[in-house]
C-alpha cells in the first residue's frame, strides 16, 4: 500500500504525510511543472503542464491497494477500476457504489455552469480546521479498513 496524492493545489498534503509517517506508508506527490513541491518524506513526481497530465500519470502509476487522494471524480473512477482506494480532500471516500452518482453530479454541475456563463458561481468555502480534522480521521479509517483486507 502506498498513498498517491494529486498534489496540484491540494490542501491536505501535510496531513497525508503526517499520517503516512505514523503508519510507515510511502507517499508519492504528483504535480505539474507549474507547481514546485519539496518533501522530506514523500517522493515527488513532476510531470509536464499539459491538460490532465498529472491525472494520467497518477492513474498510470497507481496499483491495486494504493490509496489515492484526489478531488477529480474522473481520476477516482479510473483508480477504482484498478483496485485502488480513493479519498477526496473533504474525507469522502470514492467507492464503486457512489462513483456513478458523483460523476453524474459533476456532469450536471458543468451543464449548469455552461448555461449560466455570465453569472459567477460561488466557489467552495474556505477550508477550516474542522475540514482538516475530518479528512485526517477519514484517511486513518480508510487505512485501517484496507490494511485488514
Amino acid at each position: 500500500m502506498r498513498i498517491l496524492v494529486d498534489a496540484d493545489a491540494c490542501p491536505v498534503v501535510s496531513i497525508v504525510e503526517h499520517i503516512a509517517k505514523k503508519y510507515q506508508i510511502s507517499v508519492i506527490l504528483l504535480c505539474d511543472t507549474n507547481h514546485i513541491l519539496q518533501s522530506d518524506y514523500s517522493e515527488v513526481l513532476t510531470v509536464g503542464a499539459g491538460a490532465d497530465a498529472v491525472d494520467f500519470k497518477l492513474v498510470s502509476v497507481c496499483q491495486k491497494d494504493d490509496i489515492v487522494v484526489t478531488q477529480d471524480y474522473g481520476v477516482a473512477a479510473m483508480i477504482l477500476g484498478k483496485g485502488a482506494y480513493g479519498i477526496h480532500q473533504s474525507g469522502r471516500w470514492y467507492t464503486n457504489e457512489n462513483i456513478d452518482q458523483m460523476l453524474m453530479e459533476r456532469h450536471l454541475a458543468k451543464k449548469a455552469r455552461n448555461a449560466k456563463k455570465r453569472n459567477h458561481i460561488k466557489g467552495p468555502a474556505k477550508r477550516t480546521a474542522e475540514d482538516d480534522a475530518r479528512f485526517a480521521e477519514s484517511l486513518e479509517k480508510l487505512i485501517h479498513k484496507y490494511r485488514e483486507v
